[in-house]
């Protein structure tokens, strides 16, 4: 193998490293990215809830949930 050759092979390696590298980045920030997601979700649920339980209280407190 010629050094020509030799500087191809190990520019198609670092290429695929790299390549691969992004791969897993990409992976890890979709996985952020559906965590931040869930939370959220979660979050705006707490916030419904929070927020039904305060008209329910209110409601109570005024008579108007006989």
């Amino acid at each position: 193998m010629d050094n020509s050759q030799k500087m191809s092979y190990h520019a198609g390696e670092a290429k695929g490293q790299a390549q691969e590298k992004t791969s897993t980045m990409m992976d890890k920030a979709g996985n952020v990215a559906q965590s931040a997601k869930e939370s959220m979700q979660n979050a705006g649920q707490a916030i419904q809830q929070t927020a039904a339980g305060a008209a329910d209280a209110v409601k109570n407190a005024t008579g108007m949930n006989k």
